[in-house]
């Protein structure tokens, strides 16, 4: 919905797929809700598919299947995308801020990678919990 173009919006999820062009990269996501720290809950259902749009190339041996990401950025419309037999509407985010995740550590109680990112990252004033804008769900 024209709407929703260039709502900011803080989604994740798992890497699906990257697609390098010459002057920007794709990466394709399943998106999953967030946590407080703003990483996926993977143990949540999915609720489709999301693209954000990169003018940086983004290597895809870094940003490889399965990765887990949170992305801040803007509504740029949608895309219909081929999946399968069945052509679907995914909505387009521009990023402006990107975070990998790295995998948990054995110990669950000591995760690594939330403190550094989220103290002092420009991205932490969109927070909703800092009375930020608001988000939207995906579609």
């Amino acid at each position: 919905s024209s709407n929703f173009q260039n709502s900011p919006v803080r989604w994740g999820g798992t890497v699906i797929d990257v697609e390098n062009e010459v002057d920007k990269t794709n990466i394709q996501i399943l998106f999953y809700p967030l946590n407080y720290y703003g990483r996926p809950i993977l143990n949540k259902p999915s609720s489709g598919r999301f693209i954000t749009v990169s003018k940086q190339f983004l290597d895809p041996a870094i940003y490889a299947k399965g990765t887990e990401i949170t992305v801040v950025g803007r509504l740029q419309g949608t895309v219909e995308k081929q999946i399968g037999k069945k052509l679907i509407t995914v909505p387009v985010v521009a990023i402006e801020e990107h975070h990998i995740w790295p995998k948990y550590q054995q110990n669950y109680y000591k995760p690594y990678g939330y403190y550094p990112y989220y103290y002092g990252y420009r991205y932490y004033p969109y927070s909703p919990y800092r009375g930020g804008y608001r988000y939207y769900n995906c579609y």
